[in-house]
């Protein structure tokens, strides 16, 4: 835990009597002593370790420690007095961005454990967080910490192509910033704190699979001996079973392309598209649920961006699409007929009514858009709902929510169980308009977090699905008794 603050020129001795844990003066004088001489040893240390910044602070610690404390960051770097020989030594804690890749992890989930309160930020909306306070705090410490070692195995198309159009293309905007990027993809293994299997799902359906065959096993076969290549040419694999890897990966079966090898089911971390739990695939905790995003032109992912305020939504709830699965027929049967009009539920938008009003239109003059699972869980209707600032309507039972470890949906989306379909717009109308107006501005606040950009900006969708990937691995880290 770094050392409480102290500011500069307070006499150490009086900082610990104030404490009661200096009664005699003698006693002060040798922790003075002992201060000197740990002073003329981070002067040696600097000529061996990255330099430190300037403004740092010598605290006593009452566990006999010598500690340098950033006075802005509160990063410290900490010595002990060694009981057995009175001599001075170095502890594990380093500064952070000296520390081995396993000691920055226990640091910073340590950090994240006693992060300091934060009640608002000027970057933030904090009424869409669980937390604003431990979020705030692990995305700062991966931006200063996360290092990422990218595989450079893997032949094209299927690794290193990122593709950027479609509704798979989270997983191509992904790998194209990971690749790119400056501030976390390393070239070193050594200083790695996890390891990215740069592979396109969509590219590996398409070079892999057999069209009318109904067999998707080559696909897992394919990605299992890939993995075995890897464990075998380098030692990373094999250290942790796997556990500080991860793939992203956003076609529906991106996770049964996982199940022929053990341990990258099990222990990789998996960010999917597809993030159902019924099916012991996706492990809820550990993978992170990415979100999928349609992306018509790659040099403008931005497009249509925006909303209308309420005033002119006269649509309470609309949908259109194919009506496969087992949901969105039960939507069509039940409310393709809406006599009020309220509810506007189409197969395809009809040409009679697109040329009056487009899709994106129609999701722009809606309160709230529906997004039924089809055959999978997941669906781009929601990140396009949120996108045109149109509240979520989700029905797809066993779906993991994206980013639900730090976003709490519930203040910008509606979940409705599918066994409540026939209730669907009772439960829209029930909604006070007060609290339809807070989740409405929940989305547009929430907006940034699933935006795409050429350059990454903080806090958008590369960053935060980064971060789920971070946040997942520190719970894996057991802290020392």
């Amino acid at each position: 835990m770094p050392v409480p603050h102290r500011p500069v020129g307070a006499a150490p001795c009086a900082s610990l009597m104030h404490r009661g844990r200096c009664p005699a003066r003698n006693s002060c004088r040798l922790i003075l002593i002992v201060a000197l001489i740990a002073t003329a040893l981070i002067g040696f240390l600097n000529n061996t370790l990255p330099p430190l910044p300037k403004s740092f602070v010598s605290v006593i610690t009452p566990s006999s420690t010598f500690a340098v404390t950033n006075s802005s960051h509160g990063d410290s770097i900490v010595f002990s007095l060694d009981s057995r020989n009175s001599a001075l030594i170095v502890n594990s804690k380093v500064p952070f961005w000296a520390l081995p890749p396993d000691e920055a992890l226990l640091y910073a989930k340590r950090e994240i454990e006693h992060a300091p309160l934060l009640v608002d930020d000027p970057d933030l909306y904090a009424p869409v967080f669980w937390n604003l306070s431990v979020f705030k705090r692990s995305y700062e410490l991966m931006e200063k910490i996360l290092k990422v070692y990218i595989y450079p195995d893997g032949s094209r198309p299927i690794f290193h192509t990122p593709e950027l159009q479609g509704i798979y293309a989270s997983e191509g905007w992904f790998m194209k910033l990971m690749e790119e990027s400056r501030q976390f993809a390393v070239k070193d293994p050594k200083k790695a704190h996890l390891f990215y299997l740069p592979y396109s799902s969509r590219r590996l359906r398409d070079a892999v699979y057999t069209p009318g065959s109904h067999n998707i096993k080559p696909l897992a076969i394919f990605l299992r001996d890939y993995v075995n290549n890897i464990s075998s040419k380098y030692p990373f694999w094999n250290r942790t079973r796997g556990s500080d890897h991860f793939l992203v990966a956003c076609h529906d079966w991106g996770p049964y392309s996982t199940t022929s090898h053990t341990e990258l089911r099990k222990n990789t971390i998996k960010a999917l598209c597809n993030a159902d739990t019924s099916e012991g695939i996706f492990i809820r905790g550990k993978d992170v649920s990415l979100p999928e995003t349609t992306i018509k032109e790659p040099k403008r992912p931005l497009k249509y961006i925006g909303g209308k305020r309420l005033s002119q939504r006269p649509i309470l709830a609309f949908y259109a699409g194919l009506m496969h699965g087992r949901v969105r027929p039960t939507l069509e049967k039940l409310w393709g007929n809406d006599t009020e009009g309220d509810i506007r539920i189409f197969r395809r938008l009809p040409r009679r009514v697109s040329r009056n009003m487009s899709y994106v239109e129609h999701m722009k003059s809606s309160r709230f858009c529906i997004c039924p699972m089809g055959y999978e869980v997941n669906s781009p209707r929601i990140v396009e709902a949120i996108y045109y600032e149109c509240v979520p309507v989700i029905i797809a039972d066993n779906f993991v929510l994206p980013f639900e470890e730090v976003l709490n949906w519930s203040t910008f989306s509606v979940v409705i169980a599918e066994k409540d379909i026939a209730d669907l717009k009772k439960i829209l109308l029930e909604i006070p308009l007060k609290r339809y107006l807070k989740m409405q501005e929940c989305v547009k606040r929430v907006q940034k977090h699933f935006l795409w950009h050429a350059k990454p900006e903080k806090y958008d969708l590369f960053h935060v699905i980064l971060h789920s990937i971070w946040f997942s691995r520190l719970k894996q880290i057991q802290m020392p008794l």
